[in-house]
């Protein structure tokens, strides 16, 4: 039987990562509510959920993109940073290069890149990605394989990479299906508790693409997975590649005249990530004007408020990088009551980020000490997953009963 995984990798954000107590208690999942009165698969807002039976099949030519990496002999050192192609040429080149020499390869030069160029850090995401796709191709779409020769830099893009192509080919739900709970069966039986969160949300991209962006068929093809973390995580996914998606194609499941849709449409079972992600659409449509985006956070749904700004500290930490100051200002800018959020919801990013507890301890030993306990309880609920509690050893004394995840300060 499948072992349950832990409550703090559930609430991984960006993604990131990706927390559950938005709301909710730390270590609740969503309540399966159903706040919408739709019937079908669409719903006059397009956020309805059918509640079984079979979907009406998306418009896979909505978002065309999605299928084998195709190699050519593009490499990283033509790509010019001016040239308004620049991204795309750099996908293509690291996707060669994962395709000639191999992820692992590929991923240490990434690294070593990111650290040396904002312009590629700040893409790195699709980038990796791309790379992810390619190593797939590589080893002629054996999951396992590829996701042996990768690792989680920026925001574990690598492995959304290869599960966003995984899908392709599973033309009749039942297909899809079968597919879906086998893809990372491997992965949830074994150790590796970050790895696992990593597959299914990366499902979630896949989803998302291979149905051409339909975001309510997407949110009930996670609902067919075995377990609610599965579900949930699942979502975390599609809601990324909603707001933020990997091919630059704008979803319809977005208005410009309402920031918060469509967390306040869909079932409460989904408002989970769709909150912890909803401030990259707020600050798109705002022009990152972050002190409005935690005002705008005030008006979300009263039992999602905290969710929203641990969205915006999470969307903070991936705008400063790794300006920590920066950062420290940007949660400075949200009204006391929820600055802790902020706090929690940063912490989480850069820890889901650099796969490291290293830049969050710095995070968490600079903030105000009215909010050192939240911050180093986030820091606790990922490196939980990733090095064990026993990794708290490092944390101030004062604070290990947060970071060993006692004390939710």
């Amino acid at each position: 039987m499948r072992r349950p995984l832990s409550v703090a990798l559930l609430a991984l954000a960006l993604m990131a990562l990706a927390a559950a107590c938005g709301g909710k208690s730390e270590g609740e999942t969503a309540a399966s509510t159903d706040t919408t009165n739709a019937s079908s698969s669409t719903s006059d807002d397009g956020t309805g959920e059918n509640e079984g039976g079979d979907l009406p099949a998306p418009d896979p030519d909505y978002h065309p993109v999605a299928g084998d990496f195709e190699p050519n002999d593009n490499t990283v050192e033509e790509c010019v940073q001016d040239d308004p192609d620049y991204y795309t040429c750099l996908e293509q080149g690291y996707g060669n290069l994962a395709f000639k020499t191999g992820g692992k390869p590929t991923m240490k030069r990434f690294a070593a890149d990111i650290a040396a160029s904002e312009a590629v850090e700040r893409g790195c995401h699709r980038i990796a990605h791309t790379i992810g796709s390619a190593t797939l191709t590589r080893h002629e779409d054996d999951v396992g394989q590829a996701f042996a020769d990768g690792d989680s830099t920026c925001w574990s893009g690598f492995y959304h990479g290869i599960l966003e192509r995984a899908l392709k080919g599973a033309t009749e739900e039942a297909v899809l299906v079968a597919r879906l709970r086998d893809l990372c069966a491997g992965v949830l039986d074994g150790p590796d508790r970050f790895i696992a969160y990593q597959c299914v949300h990366g499902l979630g991209h896949g989803l998302m693409i291979r149905s051409g962006l339909d975001l309510p068929y997407s949110l009930e093809m996670c609902t067919r997975l075995e377990t609610d973390w599965e579900q949930i995580s699942c979502d975390g996914g599609v809601f990324m590649e909603n707001f933020n998606t990997s091919y630059g194609v704008k979803s319809r499941f977005l208005k410009d005249d309402d920031p918060i849709y469509p967390c306040t449409s869909v079932k409460e079972r989904h408002k989970l990530y769709c909150y912890l992600q909803i401030t990259d659409n707020i600050l798109a449509l705002n022009g990152y004007d972050f002190p409005a985006a935690s005002v705008t956070c005030l008006d979300s749904e009263p039992d999602w408020i905290s969710t929203c700004f641990q969205s915006y500290g999470r969307s903070s930490s991936g705008s400063a990088r790794n300006d920590l100051d920066l950062l420290i200002r940007y949660c400075g800018m949200v009204i006391p009551d929820w600055r802790g959020e902020c706090i929690y919801g940063a912490v989480r990013d850069i820890v889901s980020n650099d796969a490291s507890g290293d830049r969050a301890l710095a995070y968490c030993n600079a903030v105000s000490p009215v909010y050192a306990g939240r911050c180093f309880y986030g820091l606790g609920t990922i490196i939980h997953d990733l090095d064990g509690l026993g990794w708290c050893d490092r944390v101030p004394v004062e604070y290990r009963p947060n970071c060993r995840l006692r004390d939710t300060a």
